[in-house]
């Protein structure tokens, strides 16, 4: 027996392509703006967001049947803040580095439209399970995008990934830098995400001629 049904499978898959958070609903363009100028906070902000994301939507999830509507948004800040909280700790306590550079776009998931929209419009109508599905789902669909961006912006504006340089060596002319190749460093400023983007919203789209919006 298959460990997901295929209802339950789309909720993992859909994000991923075709009902893709940023590309396709496009949510959380601000943290693909602001930290995808190096491919390991890209990295790090996603692994953060799948677990504020899928933990988040478990627990909305089993006290749907208790919140008062009219207070709603205010328990889903407090259980997000609670677990951003815990994300930020935990950087702080194993890359302190790191945590200095993201701290304030770590606070910034307490607001993700992303993150609060799933809450809204899955959580608090669906069982755990489908809320943990739906939730790593959209987080991983959004995770690859900020990969995405970070390796282009990083390799093309820094010529490194991870930090560590794959080009060769800019100063010393070594690798590609030895044919006259410089780094682009329009690459590496915010409006630089916003083409990287595109380009991947007009693949899409390219591939799924469904995906076009009628004038």
């Amino acid at each position: 027996m298959a460990l997901l049904s295929k209802k339950d499978a789309n909720l993992i898959l859909d994000p991923l392509a075709d009902n893709n958070p940023i590309t396709i609903q496009v949510l959380g363009i601000c943290s693909a703006l602001a930290i995808t100028a190096e491919l390991k906070a890209s990295l790090v902000m996603a692994i953060s967001v799948i677990f504020v994301l899928g933990v988040g939507n478990v627990v909305i999830s089993l006290m749907r049947n208790v919140i008062p509507s009219k207070i709603r948004i205010i328990v889903q800040l407090i259980v997000v803040a609670t677990l951003v909280i815990i994300v930020d700790q935990v950087l702080k306590a194993f890359a302190y580095e790191l945590s200095k550079t993201l701290s304030v776009f770590v606070g910034l998931i307490i607001t993700n439209c992303i993150i609060m929209g799933r809450f809204e419009a899955f959580a608090l109508g669906n069982g755990p399970w489908k809320s943990f599905l739906d939730g790593i789902g959209n987080a991983l669909g959004y995770g690859v995008i900020l990969i995405i961006v970070g390796f282009f912006r990083e390799l093309l504006g820094s010529g490194t990934l991870f930090g560590i340089p794959v080009l060769g060596d800019p100063i010393g002319k070594t690798g590609l830098y030895a044919t006259g190749y410089e780094n682009n460093g329009f690459m590496i400023i915010p409006p630089a995400a916003l083409i990287v983007v595109g380009i991947i919203i007009w693949v899409q789209r390219s591939r799924n001629k469904a995906l076009i919006e009628e004038a």
